[in-house]
């Protein structure tokens, strides 16, 4: 019985080779790096949110591109299916605010050895360093790859002739461009198109905007928690969430601002706009502010704010109401108040674009789900020839609803290329 390909160790090829190596047959995981799970030891700052533990239909809604092909995925393999096989390897599970699950741990690292150890006890083979450079295919099927293999040889590595390896099946689980310092080459692009496959077009995703404004360099590394982000263009909302943003050198990041790129991110400029206080409203900041300025009344305005305002935020702010920060509290007009609680319900900033692929944590784009089979995740193009996880044209918010989408489609299409094999 030929054996199961699967090229890539991330979430997807991980679980791929599970699931193929559950069926029973034979399979080789092929990795170029020289370990596992390369761009999992990044995500979550290094914790792994490794899955959104809400029910599925949440997790669906989650999902920006093609949420219906993920149905037979999503089926086959949930996010209760990865929990329970990280528990059953010895890494225990916890869920945090928004049902984000993180291993107990908060290392990243042990749900690799957690899923690296089940595929070693289910008997795959797992070659590190071997970067697949063609997919062998004849008669309409995929019937094998050709791969360069790199050996460590004390200090140095040496690189050893192309091979080839035959298959029944192979599992193209490469990942997209995003975070090329993982190894993300975009080779599983390359493999799509050179067997004939239509590929959208690929964009950062889940990636920091860049803004027009050079005033936020001095609110860089500032975290707001709880704001209320709203992007528009020519009037119209974009995007609208409730969550935490961050100030960089180049513009505004953090997990409210990243879901919103997904979304809102090729339509520029746009205005954005937050709400520091979104849990008053403006009569209830304005007696507030009231009872600031009552307890601070000789303090100069830009001393009278530390209450409300982070430190770093308030000169920035001031200047943004056209407000004079050494004037006396005392000596604050009904307008001059006015303009401050506007600017704290209506902070502004101007987006010009995207960052690029090195710091986005996903691609947008990739093979068409409408050469793929959304209930086995096979080619439709060519037998035997498989794709998983960020390859695909399917990308979801944060929140680990993408890390999902890699283990499902991961899972399901391991699990149909050895039943392809079984049945010859």
């Amino acid at each position: 019985m030929g054996r199961v390909i699967v090229i890539g160790g991330g979430a997807a090829g991980m679980l791929a080779a599970v699931a193929a190596a559950e069926q029973g047959g034979r399979v080789t995981l092929l990795e170029q790096n020289e370990k596992l799970g390369k761009k999992i030891y990044i995500t979550g700052k290094g914790r792994c949110n490794l899955t959104n533990a809400s029910d599925m239909d949440t997790v669906r809604a989650n999902v920006v591109r093609n949420p219906k092909f993920l149905y037979s995925a999503f089926s086959a393999f949930d996010n209760q299916d990865i929990l329970r096989l990280l528990e059953e390897e010895g890494c225990p599970v916890k869920v945090e605010r928004g049902n984000r699950a993180f291993p107990v741990s908060d290392h990243a690292s042990d749900v690799i050895r957690a899923l690296k150890q089940r595929m070693e006890r289910l008997g795959v083979e797992i070659r590190l360093g071997a970067r697949v450079t063609s997919l062998l295919c004849k008669d309409g099927a995929c019937a094998g790859v050709r791969f360069l293999q790199t050996e460590e040889k004390g200090a140095g590595s040496i690189k050893e002739g192309e091979q080839s390896l035959d298959a029944g099946a192979v599992i193209v689980a490469t990942g997209g461009c995003s975070y090329p310092s993982c190894g993300s080459t975009g080779d599983g692009y390359r493999f799509a198109e050179e067997t004939g496959h239509h590929l959208t077009d690929r964009r950062p995703a889940l990636v920091p905007f860049e803004t027009e404004e050079t005033w936020v360099k001095e609110l860089q590394g500032l975290s707001l928690r709880n704001v209320q982000i709203e992007i528009r263009r020519e009037g119209k909302v974009l995007y609208r969430e409730f969550g935490e943003m961050l100030f960089t050198h180049f513009g505004v990041s953090g997990p409210a601002l990243l879901s919103a790129s997904s979304v809102a991110g090729d339509k520029f400029p746009a205005g954005l706009h937050i709400d520091l206080k979104p849990a008053l409203t403006r009569e209830q900041l304005d007696r507030r502010i009231l009872r600031d300025f009552s307890q601070a009344a000789n303090k100069r305005l830009k001393n009278a704010l530390d209450a409300l305002y982070p430190a770093k935020l308030i000169p920035v702010l001031l200047k943004a109401g056209e407000l004079e920060g050494e004037k006396p509290v005392h000596e604050i007009t009904r307008e001059e108040r006015a303009r401050l609680l506007e600017t704290t319900k209506n902070f502004s900033v101007t987006l010009t674009g995207l960052r690029g692929f090195a710091e986005a944590v996903i691609t947008r784009g990739g093979v068409s789900v409408k050469d793929v089979h959304a209930g086995t995740m096979e080619s439709k193009r060519v037998k035997g020839l498989y794709f998983a996880g960020e390859v695909l044209d399917v990308d979801a918010l944060t929140g680990g609803y993408n890390l999902q989408i890699a283990w499902s489609t991961g899972y399901l299409a391991g699990q149909a290329g050895m039943k392809y094999i079984q049945k010859g």
